[in-house]
């Protein structure tokens, strides 16, 4: 059974529970959650369940029929989401709204080949290494690793790129030297799916494992072998599909795709796949891990090799650095139409470089979507004063993909303008992306301008560029024109399209300061429809930083912006499905004198006529501790709501540049 204890429950009454499941012959292992603490009682219900509700402390009891106790949906209903720390300070997270990718060779064999295999994936953006030192074969005269000095290796591969390692714990004997290399994810295999001793073990040590499905496995043992794991004090468990065993013998075993929205209605456990094992041939692999994205997993782990030809180990069925490269530019594009994020977490050292923007000073960079002079890249100037270096895309999504993969420190992302509205992208962006949150806001007056070249005037004009929001907010002065509109990325990439089309026939709609950057006159100033028009930006950084001391990394103090005192938290959440679920849902807003200034709502993908919410709410000034504060309305909404999540607390100026 499930104990939910009271959040104000005294160490004495905590005692006297455990003494009493203690007698009862109740093992039990307690669980701190986000939103209760909890103990999970497992053994034989000796006693009525009423019995352990009415003592003191104890809010409610909730019986676990399932063989597979902790594992199950009724001790945990939402999703768990595993954290692996690398040494460069990055946690990445298996679950959620994320796809990780987990890429390496199936055996270590020398440093020179995992380095070379190390530096691929990570340019590709894999967020963890594998590889394997110790390799259970089949055949005793096949290629066994490299043990001890495997491990040495992958961990300095691992190391030197920045991404946490994992790797296969064939027996209880070698759990000690892989912790003294610092393992960081142990792998489990097929074959010791149901080697209880070990699971056992493994489950006493503080560290994340992923649990393979046997070659004939039903999806229930699979879970009990899960729950071995969880029953001996293992707290992050990652299910991986990797094939089972079937009459087919033209793959190596065949990929159970439909266990992966099976077990999301059995279990809370993360589910990645391993496309490499179950089919054995290196052109099958790809479109299997597109597949398993599709069904809904939460990551893959494949086998990449810079020269699989000479592979010691599943040569056959290892991906060339180049195909891994494209698999994930696939994902990439897969992963929103499935409502999640690609994580990639790249060497912090690089980031930047390609785009040659950093400036040279030490500073932070800052991504926005299009070309220079866009307002966006305005907003970072005002926001920063100056401190911060530009990172130029194409997309507002690739401005959340470049912070949530550390490419860029911060992201300054339009959210609402006071004359064509939200910016409902951004809000999406804001839901698939849980490894960057929001840090701070920018109000910026937008002032648009009809830039030509050098000689054009208003009667030479017969093409207007700008981007679709500038358009509609200067609806009023081209009105009187016939001018044909052609939609660009942003006010600037408009600008820069006019000027290399260098004819008299063209212009955009952009930002005064984008005729000195381009070359380009000013033909009319100020044809926006209302003056006042404002776009409110807010910035976004990566949550998935600590800092040395091992807490997550907080907003850097140099900038004047982050001394402010916090007066603006920014929620999401869906509703019940019952009559009032919304009005309860605003009346916590309204208990806990929070002063709603925005509310959203977007349609929750996958699931028809239901709706997610997104709350902009001020902070009461007589607050002190905004963090503390906001915890009390997090708890109280989390009993009112469902999927609760905070973006961000954040000093905003109310003051309108």
């Amino acid at each position: 059974m499930v104990i939910v204890l009271k959040k104000n429950i005294s160490e004495d009454d905590r005692k006297k529970l455990a003494l009493f499941l203690a007698q009862n012959d109740f093992k039990t292992n307690e669980i701190v959650g986000e939103e209760a603490t909890i103990i999970a009682a497992v053994g034989k219900l000796k006693v009525d369940p009423r019995e352990v509700e009415i003592l003191s402390g104890v809010e409610r009891v909730i019986p676990i029929s399932k063989p597979y106790k902790m594992a199950s949906r009724e001790f945990k209903p939402e999703n768990t989401v595993v954290e692996i720390l690398s040494n460069r300070g990055q946690v990445v997270k298996v679950g959620g709204m994320r796809i990780t990718a987990i890429a390496g060779p199936c055996a270590v064999e020398s440093r020179e080949q995992m380095m070379c295999a190390a530096e691929s994936v990570a340019k590709s953006g894999a967020a963890m290494l594998r590889g394997g030192a110790y390799k259970p074969r089949t055949s005793p005269y096949s290629f066994q690793g490299l043990g001890e000095e495997g491990l040495k290796l992958l961990k300095e591969a691992g190391d030197a790129y920045g991404m946490p390692v994992v790797t296969e714990v064939v027996a209880s004997e070698y759990i000690p030297v892989m912790e003294a290399h610092g393992v960081d994810v142990y792998q489990v295999g097929a074959r010791n799916m149901q080697n209880f001793e070990l699971l056992k073990r493994l489950g006493k040590i503080d560290k994340p494992v992923i649990l393979k499905r046997g070659l004939s496995a039903t999806i229930e043992e699979w879970l009990m072998s899960a729950e071995y794991l969880l029953s001996s004090g293992c707290k992050n468990v990652i299910l991986c599909e990797r094939g089972i065993r079937t009459y087919e013998r033209a793959t190596r075993n065949t990929l159970d795709l439909s266990a992966i929205p099976i077990l999301r209605s059995m279990t809370h456990l993360p589910i990645i796949v391993d496309p490499s094992h179950a089919l054995g041939i290196r052109d099958k692999v790809s479109p299997m891990a597109l597949a398993a994205v599709a069904a809904g997993a939460d990551g893959i782990i494949v086998e990449v090799h810079c020269n699989p030809d000479k592979a010691l180990s599943d040569g056959a069925q290892s991906l060339y650095p180049e195909q891994f490269d494209k698999l994930m530019r696939d994902i990439e594009a897969l992963s929103p139409v499935v409502g999640k994020s690609l994580v990639r977490v790249r060497n912090a050292e690089k980031k930047s470089e390609e785009s040659g923007q950093k400036k040279s000073h030490e500073g932070v960079v800052c991504a926005f979507s299009g070309k220079r002079g866009a307002y966006a890249e305005q907003a970072i100037s005002r926001y920063f004063d100056g401190d911060a270096a530009s990172l130029s895309v194409d997309s507002f999504r690739e401005i959340f993909q470049k912070v949530a993969s550390g490419e860029a420190d911060y992201g300054m992302v339009p959210i609402e303008n006071t004359l064509a509205g939200s910016v409902y992208e951004n809000y999406d962006n804001l839901t698939q992306f849980e490894d960057v949150s929001i840090v701070g806001a920018v109000l910026l007056r937008i002032q648009h301008s009809l830039l030509g070249v050098k000689g054009a005037s208003l009667d030479s004009i017969k093409t207007v560029y700008s981007h679709p929001q500038a358009l509609s907010q200067c609806s009023k002065f081209l009105l009187r024109y016939n001018w044909s509109k052609i939609e660009c990325v942003s006010t600037a990439t408009a600008a820069s399209e006019v000027a290399e089309l260098a004819s008299k026939e063209n212009a955009a709609i952009a930002s005064a300061v984008n005729a000195d950057y381009y070359n380009l006159e000013v033909l009319k100033d100020s044809i926006e429809d209302d003056a006042a028009n404002y776009t409110r930006f807010v910035v976004i950084a990566p949550n998935h930083f600590v800092d040395s001391n091992g807490g997550k990394r907080t907003a850097d103090k140099n900038y004047k912006a982050w001394n402010a005192k916090p007066n603006t938290a920014s929620f999401m959440f869906s509703v019940k499905n019952e009559p009032g679920a919304l009005c309860t849902c605003l009346g916590v807003f309204r208990l806990s004198r929070l002063n709603l200034t925005r509310l959203e709502s977007r349609p929750i993908h996958g699931e028809p006529w239901r709706y997610r919410f997104y709350a902009d709410a001020e902070l009461p000034e007589d607050e002190r501790d905004a963090a503390s504060y906001v915890d009390g309305v997090m708890t109280a909404l989390k009993a009112e709501a469902e999927d609760v999540r905070l973006l961000g607390i954040y000093a905003e100026s109310r003051k309108k540049i």
